[in-house]
Order: C-alpha cells, then structure tokens, then sequence
C-alpha cells in the first residue's frame, strides 16, 4: 500500500512518486489505453517531449529499438523490466508502463570479444559488438519446444530483440558467420534480466 510522500520532499518528487504509483496499480490489469499518463503530468510530458505520447510500451520499444545508435535521445532512461517499462530522465520525470500479461522482452547482445554487464536492458544506452549483422536465433523452451527459429538482423546497437513467454525457462542459442553460442533466458519473476550480455560466439 502506497503512503503519502513526507512533506520534506519537492514538489516535484512528490509528483514522480505518485504518478509511478498511480502506473503501477495500473499495471496490475494489464496494458491499455489508460496506462499512458495525462498530458499535463511529469511521465506525460517527458513522452510528448520525445514523440512518444500515447504509445504502449512494446510501441515504445519498437520505436526505440529500430533507432539508429546516433539518433537515440540521450537525455532518456528506457529500463526494460519484465513487468514494466521505466522512462525518466535527469528532471526527475518519470513514467512507467506495464508490459503485456503473457510476455517479457528480452534484448540478447552476442559477442565475439568484447561484451559488458547488464541486468536491465537500457534501450538508449546498452551497445553490443555486433551490430547490423545477420544471426540465427533459435530459442528451445520447456520440453524442447522450439519458439523461435529464424535470422535476424541486430539492431544499430547490437542487441537482438525477443518476445518470450512469461513464466518460463528457455535456451537461446546464436550463430554467426560459422559461430555459435548459448544462454539460459528466464522469464519467471520480476527481478530476472531483460538483458543478455554473456552469450560468446565461439
């Protein structure tokens, strides 16, 4: 249960931690038109700030996503959770988005040489080696299930994107150019990573 936020803070604290309160009760029932924020409140004017008013959370990761690296806003903070989407930026705005009821995105960056740590996927700040290149990922879920097999190409980034059936653990594995690798993905609680940063190409 949310208390009342204590009358040392500002304003504008105050009206953060409301307003995330206030997304996070909605998130409960799902994605909808009425997780975006009003447009006069802190979150509704950070996403009209950077085009993205009245877009859902897997539109705004589509968006994001597609991006070229020199083209992401710096000014913005996209945290990937498995339950929500967390937008902020150094004003203290913030808005969060609930993520859809039956899946988490999980953002898989493979590499070769170089690779860094990441827990959260941060669409406008995480860099993988390879970007723009051609790998094929197949993702085996319980029971040997096959859920994904195709070629993709990476983003500008270097992260390869994917949709994964919440509640679940799966293995991913990537080739490229005669190189394969494997990770495990899980999508079981809130506090799993939406972002996948071990997967070595050997």
């Amino acid at each position: 249960m949310a208390h009342p936020a204590p009358r040392r803070r500002n304003r504008t604290t105050a009206a953060v931690s409301v307003l995330i309160a206030g997304l996070v009760l909605v998130g409960c029932s799902g994605p909808g038109p009425e997780s975006a924020p009003p447009a006069g409140s802190p979150g509704g004017g950070l996403l009209a700030e950077h085009e993205l008013a009245g877009l859902d959370a897997p539109e705004i990761i589509e968006r994001l996503d597609r991006m070229h690296v020199d083209d992401r806003p710096s000014d913005l903070l996209a945290s990937v959770r498995p339950d929500a989407l967390v937008l902020s930026d150094e004003r203290e705005r913030a808005v969060e988005l609930p993520m859809p009821d039956d899946e988490v995105y999980v953002s898989v960056a493979p590499y070769r040489q170089e690779t860094h740590e990441c827990h959260f996927h941060s669409l406008t700040t995480c860099r993988g080696e390879l970007g723009n290149e051609a790998v094929r990922v197949v993702l085996t879920g319980p029971g040997g299930d096959v859920l994904v097999d195709e070629t993709r190409k990476t983003f500008d980034n270097g992260f390869v994107g994917l949709w994964v059936p919440r509640g679940i653990e799966a293995t991913l594995t990537v080739e490229h150019e005669g190189r394969a690798g494997t990770a495990r993905i899980a999508t079981r609680s809130g506090d799993d990573p939406t972002c996948i940063t071990g997967l070595r190409l050997t």
